[in-house]
C-alpha cells in the first residue's frame, strides 16, 4: 500500500461527516428556535423572512426556497434533493421586454403568489414549485414533476405540468391495515 492510500484511508475514515454537504440539525428561524427541522446547509433560502417553517421538517440538499412573496411549509414535510420552490417567475415577461424589463414595475407576464406545503407531505427529487400552488396535507409529489396550482389533501401528484394521479389514503391503507397499532398517529395529524 503506498503513503498516499495510506492518507486517503485513515482521512475517509476518521472523517467520513465532512465529504459533500452536511444536514443541519436544529434551526433558529424567525427567533424560534425549531428543534427537530432539519436542512442541509447546501439549500438557499431567498428571503427567509417571508418563510413560515414548522417544526420536525426535512429539507435535503441542493434545493433553493424563493419565498419573496411568501412560502409555508408545515408540519412533517419533507423536500428531498435538487428542489426549487418558487413565488415569483419572470420568464414570460423577461422575453416580452428584453433589455427593459430591469426596473419595470408589475411588467406583463411576471407571476407571482405564495406557495403553501400542507403537513406530512413528501416532495421527490428535481420537483420545481411554481407561484400560487397549494399542496395539500398528506401528499405525494413525484420527482421531476412541475406543479402550478391547487392540490388536495391526500394527493399523488406527477407530472409537467403535475396532475392528481392518486391517493395516499388508498396506499396507506394496506400498512393501516397491517400495522394498526400505526392507526392512532396517522389519525392525530390526517384528522380521519
Amino acid at each position: 500500500m503506498n503513503w498516499l492510500h495510506r492518507l486517503k484511508s485513515k482521512f475517509f475514515k476518521n472523517n467520513t461527516s465532512s465529504i459533500g454537504p452536511r444536514m443541519r440539525s436544529g434551526f433558529k428561524h424567525n427567533g424560534q428556535f425549531l428543534p427537530h427541522v432539519r436542512i442541509s446547509e447546501s439549500t438557499v433560502i431567498s428571503f427567509p423572512v417571508n418563510l413560515n417553517l414548522a417544526d420536525n421538517l426535512f429539507i435535503g440538499h441542493y434545493n433553493f426556497i424563493e419565498a419573496s412573496h411568501r412560502i409555508s411549509i408545515e408540519e412533517g414535510v419533507q423536500i428531498t434533493n435538487y428542489c426549487s420552490i418558487l413565488t415569483h417567475s419572470s420568464h414570460v415577461s423577461i422575453r416580452l421586454y428584453g433589455k427593459s424589463y430591469l426596473g419595470k414595475k408589475d411588467p406583463i407576464g411576471y407571476k407571482k403568489g405564495p406557495v403553501s406545503i400542507g403537513c406530512y407531505t413528501f416532495v421527490g427529487p428535481h420537483v420545481t414549485i411554481m407561484p400560487n400552488t397549494t399542496i395539500g396535507k398528506g401528499s405525494l409529489v413525484a420527482a421531476y414533476s412541475l406543479l402550478k396550482g391547487e392540490y388536495p389533501d391526500f394527493s399523488i401528484i406527477a407530472g409537467n405540468p403535475a396532475q392528481v394521479v392518486g391517493d395516499t389514503r388508498e396506499m396507506d391503507k394496506k400498512y393501516l391495515d397491517e400495522y394498526p397499532d400505526l392507526k392512532a398517529n396517522y389519525r392525530q395529524w390526517a384528522g380521519l
